[in-house]
């Protein structure tokens, strides 16, 4: 599995291919910026993923994004921002250009894996996607297809970010804090029609959380989101 690491700082292309390393066998491809990763694509490189800077000088992370959902044979390749700033503004409009995640800097080992495992084959996975029907998550919740992606992405973004918080939260003990953490990410699934996700998160037992099962959850719930955006592009930007 080809993995593209775009960005023009080598300390943090180097510390990410790393984390990238350590989280299985992938064939790591490194760009120096945004116009040499877009001239390996056109010279025949099809990577299974991307990482890439979104502040570099000649191409922008922003603007690679873009010229790879307007192509053809690019537009399915998982795009995955990552910046020093978390910006609102830039995470919704990546989002409707067709990011799949947006991870901030200084990375976090957790929140990297997690990309790549829910990019990896569902079917040899075992991964059955159970959710609603997103036409009916626009009608049940009184939205548009834009905005579901927004609620999508937003909710990918918590669960990074949760990824990092629990596995410090169990080694510390505190069972409680987060038992209630993944309490309201199991009500973000159930809100947004995320069913096998939602019984991803109740299989974990109360009390007696560990780190390995947890992650396993999160891994499931990235999953699912992903695969729930994808469907929502398809029924409502095809």
């Amino acid at each position: 599995m080809k993995v593209l690491v775009v960005d023009d700082d080598v300390v943090s292309r180097m510390v990410l291919m790393h984390l990238i390393d350590g989280c299985g066998s992938f064939d790591i491809v490194e760009a120096e910026d945004g116009a040499d990763a877009w001239q390996q694509l056109e010279g025949g490189l099809r990577p299974a993923i991307c990482f890439c800077d979104l502040r570099m000088p000649r191409l922008s992370g922003m603007e690679l994004l873009q010229r790879v959902k307007t192509h053809g044979e690019f537009d399915s390749m998982p795009f995955v921002l990552v910046t020093s700033a978390n910006d609102k503004d830039t995470v919704q409009e990546a989002t409707q250009l067709g990011a799949a995640g947006y991870i901030v800097k200084p990375f976090q080992a957790e929140q990297v894996r997690v990309h790549l495992v829910n990019f990896l084959d569902q079917a040899a996975s075992g991964h059955e996607h159970l959710a609603e029907a997103p036409a009916e998550t626009l009608r049940r919740l009184g939205i548009n297809g834009e905005r579901l992606l927004v609620y999508l992405s937003g909710f990918q973004n918590q669960l990074s970010a949760a990824a990092a918080d629990l596995q410090a939260m169990l080694a510390k003990g505190e069972q409680a804090e987060a038992q209630a953490r993944i309490d309201r990410l199991h009500a973000g699934c159930v809100t947004l029609g995320l069913h096998g996700a939602a019984d991803a998160l109740k299989t974990i037992a109360p009390g007696q959380l560990s780190n390995e099962a947890v992650q396993a959850a999160l891994s499931d719930v990235v999953r699912a989101v992903i695969h729930q955006a994808g469907l929502t592009r398809q029924e409502n930007f095809a």
